[in-house]
């Protein structure tokens, strides 16, 4: 890859931050460096995410749409599908149950092999122990006291955080802004019935977390609280009133766009109020572009609930990508969806422009995430006694 000028005297001064714009199996040419302020690193990501796109097949373009999920073990198994991944180019990973040393393995070898910094991912919405069986625990949001706050919010956050940061996960699919109700399938993922509450404890979790140099995912959009059917077994179906959901559901995800926070996860559930036509939410522009990106004037990441559930069942990825979702979690048959995501261009049912502007989306997000992520180092063998701290333990305490 061809890099220019202004993005090799950045990398210069970065390079004890991370890999620049630049691949790398390409070493960049010594020049002299400059001072770098916030909006130089802005600069810095979004020409890194230019020049990338540029040099990039239709191929390794449509691959970087996909976040394919793997388990938390570290087997032989489980590292040639993760050299697989890399090779094909994925955008990143999901990491699924198992143990914190194989996911940090999985993580470090990911970002070893892959061509341009990977995405990973982890569901997290109360802590890593949700997918991780040696990771501190803490208690499900429903559960979480009373008195809780937004400093305590945001402390949490910050140590998930930190935690992550000491395996290599920088995304965090949480947290969870629906408002659930009695008899609702969310329950306890919720952290409560009161739109305010909600939107202050899971934004302040959001902030803690990107405080920390993680990108947080607020879910599920336009809202799941409603739901009484789980999406991962069905497609439930939202009979709320847009005055409603204007009211109760929109409200943490208005004031997390508020804030300027980073992604937002679509679900699998239909809103004919919104979509006459009761599409899956992912799938559905009236949902994404026009609701999400124009009306609530987002113009973060858009990732889709995980495509393998059946509340997706006979939508593909080019379907969720033609709605305006940047980034598509957990496909059925990752190279499968590739491939119909470069048949859709060809058919011109999405056109290469789209493709660019999704990606410039994604490889500025990684960019900037690149200049300031600072993975913690040591051996593998003492991350679950590094991951139990007695902080972990002193915000545990105060949350219950």
């Amino acid at each position: 890859m061809k890099t220019t000028g202004f993005c090799v005297s950045v990398m210069a001064v970065l390079l004890l931050l991370g890999s620049g714009c630049a691949p790398k199996r390409q070493e960049p040419k010594e020049e002299p460096t400059k001072t770098i302020v916030k909006s130089d690193l802005t600069e810095y990501a979004y020409h890194c995410a230019d020049s990338a796109i540029m040099s990039m097949s239709r191929e390794r373009k449509a691959a970087q749409l996909f976040m394919p999920a793997v388990y938390s073990t570290a087997d032989p198994y489980s590292l040639s599908r993760i050299k697989e991944y890399a090779d094909m180019g994925v955008g990143g990973i999901i990491l699924l149950k198992g143990d914190a040393r194989s996911a940090s393995i999985i993580a470090d070898s990911l970002s070893k092999w892959s061509f341009i910094p990977p995405f990973v991912a982890i569901d997290a919405e109360w802590g890593l122990a949700m997918r991780l069986k040696d990771a501190p625990e803490f208690p499900v949001n429903s559960r979480i006291s009373e008195d809780a706050d937004e400093e305590i919010l945001y402390e949490y956050g910050s140590e998930m955080a930190r935690e992550c940061r000491r395996i290599g996960i920088n995304m965090v699919l949480g947290p969870v802004l629906d408002i659930t109700s009695e008899g609702t399938y969310i329950g306890r993922r919720s952290f409560g019935t009161d739109p305010q509450r909600v939107s202050t404890l899971s934004i302040a979790y959001a902030r803690g977390l990107e405080s920390g140099n993680i990108v947080s995912v607020a879910k599920h959009f336009p809202g799941h609280g409603a739901a009484r059917g789980d999406s991962h077994r069905t497609k439930p179906n939202i009979e709320r009133s847009l005055q409603s959901l204007d009211s109760i559901d929109l409200l943490p995800f208005r004031k997390y766009i508020e804030q300027r926070l980073s992604g937002i996860m679509i679900g699998h559930m239909s809103f004919p109020a919104i979509d006459p036509e009761m599409l899956p939410a992912a799938v559905s522009k009236p949902v994404i572009s026009d609701l999400l990106r124009t009306d609530l004037g987002f113009d973060g990441l858009v990732l889709t609930d995980a495509m393998n559930m059946l509340g997706a069942e006979g939508y593909g990825a080019d379907k969720a990508i033609e709605a305006g979702a940047d980034m598509i979690l957990a496909p059925a048959d990752t190279r499968r969806e590739i491939k119909n995501i470069i048949a859709a261009i060809e058919r011109e049912d999405i056109t290469e422009n789209d493709i660019d502007i999704h990606l410039r989306r994604i490889l500025f997000k990684k960019y900037l995430l690149k200049a300031g992520y600072n993975p913690e180092t040591g051996r593998t063998d003492s991350i679950p006694v590094d991951l139990n701290s007695p902080e972990a333990t002193r915000i545990r305490n105060r949350l219950r």
